[in-house]
């Protein structure tokens, strides 16, 4: 009886599925995958609201935001609810992103790993706020830079961040990633 010995060659893939970031230009309007980006939710626990936004500080190098809004420099930390925040960075120097942030907040907050979770595709261009019109039902076009909203897109429960005049991020779920790539290229194609 041989035994065979079989090595596993996995190789990552994004959210859309191919071995590169998908991008696609519309009209002026250019969607594409962002896979490169770490992401964790840190969620404080009753009473330890101030120790978990001072591990944020320390972890992030900034203040964690009050409602609806992003702060950002090499990290990114946004609000996703009361006394709830994402926490995005570079995946290449962060890949544990997780475990960095449960080490600095200890018990005072639950941290769980949502790289694979959600994903991320960025829209820009010059047409952008008739495609964030089309998408969603914010007011993408009184929306402050560096601000961010919950809305559904495509009947999924989306993050969307104003992150410069003619450019959004938008968080889904990364198992709908197919569904919400279609709900943006729809709207790039009916906005042009």
């Amino acid at each position: 009886m041989s035994v065979v010995k079989s090595m596993h060659s996995l190789t990552p893939i994004t959210a859309l599925g191919g071995s590169e970031p998908r991008v696609e230009t519309i009209g002026g309007v250019t969607c594409r995958e962002v896979p490169e980006v770490a992401l964790a939710s840190v969620t404080a626990r009753l009473k330890h609201e101030g120790q978990t936004k001072t591990a944020l500080k320390k972890a992030v190098g900034l203040t964690a935001p009050d409602v609806g809004l992003v702060a950002s420099k090499t990290l990114t930390i946004f609000w996703m609810g009361p006394d709830q925040w994402m926490v995005e960075a570079p995946f290449d120097s962060h890949e544990d992103l997780a475990a960095q942030l449960k080490a600095l907040t200890k018990d005072h907050a639950s941290v769980a790993e949502q790289t694979d979770a959600w994903t991320r595709f960025d829209v820009s261009g010059e047409n952008v706020l008739n495609v964030m019109e089309l998408l969603c039902n914010l007011n993408t076009r009184q929306m402050a830079v560096d601000a961010v909203s919950r809305s559904s897109i495509h009947h999924l429960g989306c993050f969307v961040r104003h992150i410069s005049a003619d450019h959004f991020g938008i968080y889904g779920p990364r198992a709908s990633a197919g569904s919400l790539h279609h709900a943006i290229i729809t709207a790039m194609s009916s906005a042009r």
